[in-house]
């Protein structure tokens, strides 16, 4: 019914304008005039205003009940108190689709959050699919549509575009215009109170008109269907996302935007990477990126070949380069030799290749095509410095000739502005973007090459790990029922020993006798740590001894942790200590935890202990299910991962046992919804295994 409702919503035959105007500068005159301007000749075009008479040479009706029923598209440009009346008045006469322009709904506080939760019932009820309120409208430019205020029109092209904020909205189809950036679909978001970036992802996957999405968000609305949208809409096409609210204070400007709460940034980026989504770092980079995907076959890898009229600039593209994940590309003999034979003697035919700057539209033409016929390069950066001896417009036009028959993505970079319109008109005309510094055309070829790289991986096995799913339920259904909010100690490892993790032996000791004692039945030192209900991390409030030997010691060591937790934590209440058997020789601490994130549910987080994890953010993040080449790459994606592969001599950990402990971790959370937070901290790894030395769950208050 959606897709229905999306199909009559991007290329209506019937649209009605609730709140038309005569008076140019008012919402209700744009929409009309906008529609008109657009070329919407398919179809029938009705204003409505109580006044009557006409408007932009329509007739006008006075009330929506004068319309015909089944309407495809109705734009509503009236104040927020008569939105819900006209509204419900043609979704009881079929309507279709609908765009609310008004303002004053969730975002202006208690009242309007009411209106909007009625007005998206309204909607859900009749299947209209209901864009905004408060947005600028929608434009179809294949189909003659402007249903929007927008002052400027969108130039045709092969991008759709979504964002939450209209005033962006205006500023980007104002620079895209003069950039003669071309959109096929053009979507304010704004509220999202029924369709969302989720139900454009689904229409658009399918779009014939447009071969790249993409977007501005400034939160996700459901956030697990829509990494499960937009990884089926990237398998098919570039998804290209600018998500705001990455900082704190971001975040809290989106909440007070759009009455929307920003989820962690952590989970975003998980979830993007996850379902091969493009993140773009900056607004200029949204476009940048869009337009390579759109005019630019997918590099087949990383190695990239730089020619330029110029050292200098050669140079610092190197440099750029080696900066990013791509590489300098090791030109083949028989190219080295081709231009040899083609340039100057003077000239540098190693990679970066300088072809002097003197250098005509000839020159360009047969070096690029040598650089291009080298099985070893992947991709090229053309850099001109418009120097005296440059013929701008046939060197473009050379280069475009030669790009365009390449199954090669070619980035070109015209140096300087002022003498270089004629030029860059020429190439973007051909399809090749054209940038005035190397360095964001590098970007946007790394980005290329990692969405190459993810569409061709293989779809994710997930296979839940073996787990005693009835003990664990005993262990929390009686830790709900008791009312407990935070499950640790000893419990907390009967959870991690019924998923299948190792946990070390460890000993409830309520005096110094009984810690002695256990101590001895322990072979090897032992660590005490202070056992309170009342404490999460007894490292916090240092209570904690590690490698004790001998009697007198543990004795020694269990007074002063008691006496020490006593007196700077006197509200909690000390059981004694927990007696645990060291970890065995060469272990490095980790750390596996869960979080339910609002937006996309449970992120899983991976890192080295300590210092690592806390103070250097050294962490990796995921969203579940997780598969075990996942987990695996969880590991491997922190910068430490050389630490567990074994320095100075010492074996590499056990990294089977840690996909193991991560593992247990997804299936913990997907198990138990209940479980809000899960902390294993620290986990012991070495070459033998894994050992889960604590673990601490959370319930939602």
């Amino acid at each position: 019914m959606e897709q229905r409702a999306l199909q009559a919503f991007f290329a209506p035959r019937t649209v009605a304008v609730i709140g038309a105007s005569a008076t140019p500068g008012k919402a209700g005159n744009a929409v009309v005039a906008n529609m008109l301007a657009a070329g919407f000749n398919k179809g029938r075009l009705y204003p409505v205003n109580p006044k009557g008479g006409s408007i932009e040479g329509l007739p006008v009706a006075r009330t929506v009940g004068e319309l015909p029923g089944g309407i495809d598209l109705a734009v509503f440009a009236v104040p927020r108190e008569h939105v819900l009346p006209a509204f419900e008045a043609l979704a009881a006469r079929g309507l279709k689709s609908a765009i609310v322009l008004s303002a004053g709904f969730r975002e202006a506080g208690k009242e309007g959050y009411a209106l909007e939760r009625d007005l998206a019932d309204l909607a859900r009820r009749h299947g209209v699919a209901l864009l905004g309120p408060n947005c600028l409208g929608m434009m179809n430019t294949a189909h003659g549509v402007n249903a929007s205020f927008a002052a400027t029109a969108p130039v045709p092209g092969s991008v759709a575009f979504c964002s939450q904020s209209g005033a962006l909205c205006q500023a980007i189809l104002d620079w895209a215009r003069d950039e003669r950036f071309g959109f096929s679909k053009f979507v304010s978001l704004g509220n999202k109170a029924v369709l969302n970036e989720t139900a454009l992802l689904n229409f658009l996957a399918g779009d014939q008109d447009s071969k790249v999405i993409m977007g501005y968000l400034e939160n996700v609305e459901g956030g697990e269907e829509f990494v499960r949208a937009a990884r089926e809409a990237s398998r098919k096409k570039p998804v290209i996302m600018l998500k705001a609210g990455s900082t704190n204070a971001g975040a809290k400007a989106a909440s007070s935007h759009t009455g929307a709460i920003a989820g962690s940034d952590d989970a975003c980026a998980a979830a993007f990477r996850q379902s091969g989504v493009v993140r773009a770092p900056d607004l200029a980079s949204l476009f940048f990126l869009a337009e390579a995907f759109a005019s630019l076959p997918l590099p087949r890898g990383p190695n990239v070949a730089v020619l330029s009229n110029a050292g200098g600039p050669g140079i610092l593209a190197a440099d750029a380069c080696e900066k990013t994940s791509l590489h300098m590309a090791r030109l083949s003999p028989e190219t080295i030799q081709r231009l040899q034979a083609e340039l100057p003697p003077y000239a540098s035919v190693n990679n970066p290749v300088d072809i002097i700057g003197d250098a005509g539209a000839e020159r360009y033409r047969k070096s690029l095509e040598a650089v291009l016929d080298d099985s070893l390069v992947h991709a090229v950066l053309l850099l001109i410095a418009p120097t005296a001896m440059v013929e701008l417009e046939a060197t473009a036009t050379a280069i475009a000739q030669v790009a365009r028959r390449s199954a090669k993505p070619v980035m070109t970079c015209l140096l300087g502005r002022a003498h270089g319109s004629i030029g860059r008109d020429i190439l973007r005309q051909a399809g090749l973007p054209c940038h005035a510094f190397p360095e964001p055309a590098l970007r946007c070829i790394e980005a290329m090459y990692a969405y190459a790289q993810w569409r061709q991986k293989p779809v994710p096995v997930f296979e839940p790990p073996r787990r005693d799913l009835a003990a664990a339920k005993r262990i929390l259904d009686a830790a709900v029922a008791a009312g407990v909010q935070e499950l640790g100690g000893f419990q907390g490892r009967e959870i991690a020993a019924a998923y299948g993790l190792r946990t070390p032996v460890t000993v409830l000791a309520r005096s110094s006798a009984q810690a002695v004692r256990a101590a001895q039945g322990m072979a090897g030192p032992v660590a005490l740590k202070v056992a309170s209900a009342q404490i999460g991390h007894a490292t916090d409030v240092g209570g904690v001894k590690l490698g004790l030997s001998g009697p007198d010691e543990v004795a020694r060591a269990f007074q002063e942790l008691t006496t020490h937790v006593g007196r700077i934590q006197p509200e909690a209440a000390v059981s004694g200590c927990l007696v645990q058997a060291m970890a065995p020789g060469g272990s490095v601490e980790v750390v596996a935890a869960m979080r339910r994130d609002e937006q996309f549910g449970p992120v899983l987080m991976f890192g080295l202990g300590g210092i690592h994890s806390e103070i250097l953010k050294d962490v990796s993040h995921h969203l579940i299910p997780l598969s075990r080449d996942e987990a695996f790459g969880m590991i491997r994606s922190i910068r430490s991962y050389l630490l567990l592969k074994g320095v100075d001599g010492e074996p590499a950990a056990d990294l089977r046992a840690l996909e193991d402990v991560l593992l247990a971790l997804a299936a913990l959370a997907q198990d138990f919804p209940e479980v809000y937070e899960a902390e294993l901290n620290p986990v012991l790894v070495n070459h033998e295994g894994a050992l889960v030395a604590e673990a601490r769950l959370a319930f939602r208050a």
